[in-house]
């Protein structure tokens, strides 16, 4: 039997942090207060808008999708309210993830992890993860109690209530997301009907599986060790970010304590460890600011409820600026200070990226048109000796109505257009496209041969019927001369 002997792990210098440290799943304890009461309201906004949002509807008129936000896959296109985004305009998706970027760097610097403690979709359904175990189960300590437990058959069976309820949560996370690609109510019903395509259903899966296991098994894992954003938040943070932070001055040095016990000469930390048991991650926030925190607060309310118990003010543990930390360490008024350079800048970027996409919105065309040359072959020679070229002509309609429009050809003389199908021979032709589609036309310009002066002439289409011409240039192909 061949037996390796194991390679030891190499020794890490002073200072030095692994980059991956198996500390065992954080088992957070049920804590209440004014933090915990806007994680639970936080829960309920987000959730609600991720599953009902798809069901909201807006009119846009007959034959228009009726719901208020929808990305049309097979239509190709998105729609927002009154906006109506089509393919070519994916530069706005480009603008959205801009503002959506600075408005992330705004919020760090104004009020630390708050997306990450509160909003962020592995807090929100992770925090409801572990609820459905506080219901199995119980609070923290009847959960390790519970892992610590031999395998029988009562712990299975609870193990496999809570992964089904687990299963069911991550099937809706899927559900509510392939909500936003197509009409909800349709959409709703041929899923549980067996009617929806394979790909919704392989969408459910993906999404519904990465729920399950992010929020399940990995939790803490995901936020210390997947989320590029702990990596570099603290380089947005000055000393004017709100930010948990424990007021070491007043709580050390600390001990244990007895209730009705003086606390004079030493710190109002009475080491209850409720903020390490409070905390979804399992740091101690004594330890100072962590890459590991996510912000949630917990800590300041677990650590609350113990200042009460021992009659102590609050704010051990505080959600405050670490000027003002300081301040209050000397004895100095503390304030907010939320304009300084840093929001000023961010503000500004924000500023500028919203004011360019609604000036191109409030102006952007109601018409597009796109030009193709025929490439086999470049020109024919009639036999009355005129030269005739082929293109196709592609009108982009958005509006929502039917529409007439007239082409004609600038560049040279005595140019007639033949629209395949339609008018034949004419030096204007008419083409009809319908609301919001795009209507794509086969024409072919005959030119004398006198007139084709050379092998290519610059040319243009002169589209007319909208609020501007639609000035369009390509070439006219001819023999050597």
């Amino acid at each position: 039997m061949d037996t390796k002997p194991a390679v030891p792990a190499l020794p890490l210098h002073k200072g030095e942090v692994p980059v991956y440290m198996e500390t065992g799943k954080a088992q957070p304890r049920a804590v209440s207060g004014t933090f915990r009461s806007w994680k639970w309201w936080s829960m309920i906004v987000t959730l609600a808008w991720w599953h009902l949002g798809p069901f909201l509807r807006w009119d846009r008129g007959p034959g228009a999708p009726n719901q208020a936000i929808l990305i049309d896959m097979p239509g190709r296109r998105a729609y927002m309210l009154f906006i109506e985004i089509w393919p070519q305009e994916i530069y706005y998706l480009t603008g959205i993830l801009l503002i959506s970027a600075i408005l992330l760097f705004l919020m760090s610097a104004v009020a630390g992890r708050v997306w990450c403690g509160f909003i962020c979709w592995q807090t929100v359904y992770t925090d409801l993860f572990v609820a459905v175990e506080r219901l199995v189960i119980g609070d923290r300590s009847q959960r390790i109690a519970f892992e610590r437990q031999p395998l029988s058959a009562g712990k299975l069976a609870r193990k496999a209530v809570i992964n089904l309820l687990w299963l069911a949560i991550s099937a809706a996370c899927g559900i509510g997301f392939t909500l936003w690609f197509g009409d909800a109510f349709e959409m709703l019903r041929d899923i549980f009907t067996g009617q929806a395509n394979p790909p919704v259903y392989a969408f459910v899966a993906i999404l519904g599986g990465f729920c399950f296991l992010l929020a399940g098994y990995a939790r803490e894992r995901v936020c210390v060790y997947l989320c590029p954003y702990s990596r570099f938040q603290s380089a947005m943070f000055d000393e004017h970010s709100l930010i948990v932070t424990y007021e070491a001055w007043r709580g050390e040095p600390g001990g244990p304590a007895r209730k009705g016990q003086s606390f004079e000469g030493r710190g109002h930390c009475v080491d209850c460890r409720s903020c390490v048991q409070a905390c979804p991650t399992g740091i101690d926030i004594r330890q100072g600011n962590q890459l590991a925190c996510i912000g949630c607060a917990l800590c300041i309310d677990a650590c609350n409820q113990v200042m009460d118990r021992y009659g102590l003010p609050r704010g051990l543990i505080s959600y405050d600026s670490s000027s003002n930390i300081e301040a209050r360490k000397c004895g100095k008024p503390t304030g907010l200070r939320i304009i300084r350079p840093r929001t000023m800048i961010y503000g500004g970027i924000m500023a500028l990226a919203a004011s360019v996409m609604l000036f191109r919105l409030t102006t952007r065309p109601d018409v597009d048109v796109n030009v193709l040359h025929e490439r086999a072959p470049l020109f024919v020679q009639m036999s009355n000796g005129s030269i005739r070229n082929g293109y196709v002509y592609k009108v982009l309609n958005m509006k929502a109505e039917d529409r007439v429009f007239s082409v004609h050809l600038e560049g040279v003389e005595d140019a007639a257009i033949d629209v395949v199908g339609g008018a034949s021979n004419v030096a204007k032709a008419e083409l009809r496209v319908p609301r919001d589609s795009v209507g794509e036309f086969r024409l072919y310009v005959t030119v004398p041969a006198a007139k084709a002066a050379s092998k290519s002439m610059p040319v243009t289409f002169v589209l007319d019927g909208s609020s501007r011409e639609v000035r369009t240039r390509t070439i006219f192909a001819g023999p050597e001369k």
